[in-house]
């Protein structure tokens, strides 16, 4: 267990300091632009699933671990475990780019651009296909499971791109909770916490279904 706890820690804390460390950089010198921040959250979340997929299952996400509770594969010991180690990681990889970077700027805090109805609906609908990929390409027993990592981080990377100007993109309450509790931007993270766990669970809901349905149609 300690294994897969220092796993989703390093994780968790890597992929929130490469992520929105590199919001912060754009912030201060303009130098990526919003598709290179796109590419790193994308290319840190694939490098880290190869990382660290064997050992935890590469959650790195309370959404993505309470998903797979509902499924049962893992323990509800287990998942608490993950979900608070997921958290103190984003919290002590967002007081690191404070303190490398400069508390003044807002750490990577997700933030609804516009109303805070169009950034739920948003990132349920984000969640919602992250969750499918990952439940297709690194569970479902016919998936090609060396390209997981690929398929996820490419996901991350192509959503973080198009509606990352709108609502964040969080996709993940812990990677919201570090930022914003560091940086004192609370006024929207209940929104942050609550869409993505609702479209990963929804996601697992429509998965679990689609695949009994396809075990009924080939028998």
């Amino acid at each position: 267990m300690r294994r897969k706890l220092l796993s989703e820690f390093i994780g968790t804390y890597f992929l929130v300091f490469a992520g929105t460390g590199a919001i912060v950089v754009n912030d201060l010198t303009k130098s990526l632009s919003h598709v290179g921040v796109a590419l790193v959250f994308g290319t840190v979340v694939m490098a880290l699933i190869y990382t660290f997929g064997h050992i935890s299952g590469a959650h790195f996400n309370p959404a993505v671990t309470l998903a797979f509770l509902l499924r049962k594969e893992v323990a509800g010991k287990l998942a608490l475990l993950y979900i608070i180690t997921q958290t103190v990681a984003a919290i002590v990889a967002s007081m690191t780019v404070g303190r490398i970077l400069g508390q003044e700027a807002s750490l990577g805090a997700t933030l609804p651009r516009s109303s805070w109805q169009q950034a739920f609906f948003l990132e349920i609908i984000l969640t919602f296909a992250l969750m499918i990929v990952i439940l297709g390409s690194a569970v479902h027993g016919k998936a090609v499971k060396s390209f997981a990592g690929l398929a996820i981080g490419a996901t991350v990377g192509l959503e973080a791109m198009f509606a990352g100007p709108i609502s964040g993109a969080s996709m993940n309450p812990a990677r919201s909770i570090g930022p914003a509790l560091v940086s004192g931007n609370l006024q929207a993270l209940w929104l942050y916490i609550v869409a993505p766990i609702l479209g990963a669970l929804f996601a697992t809901w429509i998965y679990q279904y689609l695949h009994e349905a396809g075990e009924i149609d080939e028998k």
